[in-house]
């Protein structure tokens, strides 16, 4: 039987930038791969990742038939990218911790793709901007996470976010400005209450200064850099419940929390897609749809005349816009000149 010849794989640079995705997202379809590496052109993401996959340097993990396949970066693609690039602003990862990152469950499996959604929905949409570039998206939570003080909770929580977002605005006469997010995504099974509790370690993290000495300044400079945290709701149930929480909790989190639904912000994820809990307080006060029970257990609640009222009335906003003093939503803008 003959001996077949190792596949000689002459790397480019798109290659590596790939690579480097992988190593960060630990998992991605190659509908991703192909918005994010091949400007949406699919045929030639194929046929490139057949190369990788032949060489060795990405794994295929394959799913039920309805399920696209998942691509993970190999033991042998890490070695190769460590030879091209400097990873030392990741944490160390042994062998094993390494090839665990891509061996999750289903429900976290499902979870870190829609994560990749909405960074590939991002992405795409902004690819032709001659206004708005992406300076950076990552989904590696460690990189980002932060601890606040929450009374009651004993130790100080650890917040991981699943998304850190910075997009660059162009400005003419200055170097521009710089749009900074943090994402969360809905898990199907998360109580709310943890993403309530996750709106309040925000909110905390700015006004504590701590977010503005991780960008190199002291606590007491915290206005100058806002940011938003955006939250992809499963349904539109979900983000009026999340809207509603926010609106009524002591003390309330009126402006610095986004909302929208996951359908949305893969459709049009710079369209008027994003709510603001006091645009949702203010639409409902006085009708039959208000809800006021600030320090009460919630249940989940879907009323389908809600739903279409709030989709009716409510103001919804696009991800670079300043909610105005006149509509009574003035909030901190997200956009920081450096």
């Amino acid at each position: 039987m003959p001996t077949l010849k190792p596949i000689v794989l002459e790397l480019q640079p798109r290659d590596v930038s790939l690579l480097v995705s992988l190593f960060e997202c630990r998992v991605m379809t190659a509908q991703h791969v192909g918005i994010l590496h091949f400007t949406g052109m699919h045929p030639y993401a194929k046929k490139r990742l057949q190369k990788l996959k032949a060489a060795g340097l990405i794994g295929e993990r394959k799913r039920q038939v309805n399920k696209p396949s998942v691509l993970f970066l190999t033991c042998k693609g890490l070695k190769l990218l460590q030879s091209h690039v400097d990873l030392s602003q990741y944490p160390p990862l042994g062998t094993r911790n390494f090839e665990a990152r891509a061996n999750v469950s289903e429900i976290t499996l499902r979870h870190e793709l829609e994560i990749i959604d909405v960074k590939a929905a991002l992405h795409a949409a902004l690819r032709n901007s001659a206004e708005f570039s992406i300076k950076r998206f990552s989904t590696w939570p460690q990189l980002y996470q932060f601890k606040t003080s929450r009374p009651g909770h004993g130790k100080d929580p650890l917040t991981k976010p699943d998304g850190y977002i910075c997009i660059h605005e162009k400005e003419a006469g200055t170097k521009g400005f710089f749009h900074e997010c943090f994402l969360e995504v809905d898990r199907s099974n998360e109580h709310q209450d943890r993403l309530v509790a996750k709106a309040v370690d925000y909110t905390q993290y700015y006004k504590s200064g701590e977010f503005a000495i991780r960008n190199g300044s002291s606590r007491s400079d915290f206005k100058d850099f806002p940011f938003r945290v955006l939250v992809v709701l499963k349904s539109d149930a979900r983000r009026n419940n999340l809207a509603e929480r926010l609106a009524v909790n002591n003390p309330p989190i009126l402006r610095q929390t986004w909302l929208t639904t996951f359908a949305e912000v893969t459709a049009d994820p710079l369209g008027p897609i994003w709510i603001l809990p006091v645009d949702y307080r203010n639409v409902t006060m006085g009708t039959r749809f208000y809800n006021e029970r600030p320090n009460r257990t919630f249940e989940y609640r879907h009323q389908p005349e809600r739903e279409a009222f709030i989709e009716e009335k409510i103001k919804k906003w696009g991800l670079f816009e300043t909610p105005t003093v006149a509509s009574s939503t003035a909030a901190p803008d997200a956009a920081t000149e450096h």
